[in-house]
């Protein structure tokens, strides 16, 4: 199946998809399959390109010592290898792991004791400079409004409190802690003339 018209037969080629056929002027190589395809089979999808996964790299990322392994992704089974033979190599380091940073999007801050700060509505950890709801973008936790109910039974509890012990307040006494209410200081009244 040759593609062109009669008077140019070596213009366009006909897509090789098996249902498709369609004479395109301007076809697309397959670099995996070296097959030729029209605009709509192009992508390895849309042909069901065999070696469509040839090219494709990933990285795995070992939990020990954070260190990065290049592969192929063709295979579950060889990541778990590849995984399997880096920790066996002598290589993985626990030293090497690399330390928590921010969980605010391009801030690189890493978090250590003292500069770490836990959202109290969202859980997540950050450093100082993003510890504020409006500067991570929080999204409260579903946890977070069983905490808020018992902010809330500890001031009904301490309501009660204050009204069982009589509504003896420590600012309302005295310096000695007799008991007595101390008056507010008398000020001088200034008479305009």
């Amino acid at each position: 199946m040759e593609g062109g018209t009669e008077a140019f037969p070596d213009l366009g080629a006909h897509c090789q998809d098996p249902e498709c056929k369609q004479l395109d002027f301007l076809p697309f190589k397959c670099d995996s399959c070296r097959k030729v395809f029209c605009l709509d089979h192009r992508s390895y999808e849309s042909h069901n390109c065999p070696k469509s996964d040839h090219k494709n790299r990933k990285v795995l990322v070992c939990e020990t010592c954070s260190t990065s392994i290049e592969t192929t992704g063709h295979d579950k089974h060889d990541e778990k290898a590849l995984l399997d033979r880096h920790e066996k190599s002598g290589d993985c380091d626990p030293k090497k792991k690399k330390k928590p940073t921010c969980a605010v999007m391009r801030c690189r801050e890493v978090l250590s004791f003292s500069n770490t700060s836990v959202c109290k509505s969202c859980q997540i950890k950050v450093c100082l400079k993003h510890r504020f709801p409006a500067d991570h973008s929080c999204k409260p936790n579903s946890s977070s409004v069983t905490g808020s109910a018992s902010d809330s039974k500890f001031l009904i509890a301490l309501a009660k409190r204050n009204v069982k012990g009589g509504g003896n307040d420590c600012a309302k006494e005295g310096r000695g802690g007799t008991g007595a209410v101390a008056s507010p200081p008398s000020t001088p009244s200034i008479k305009a003339r």
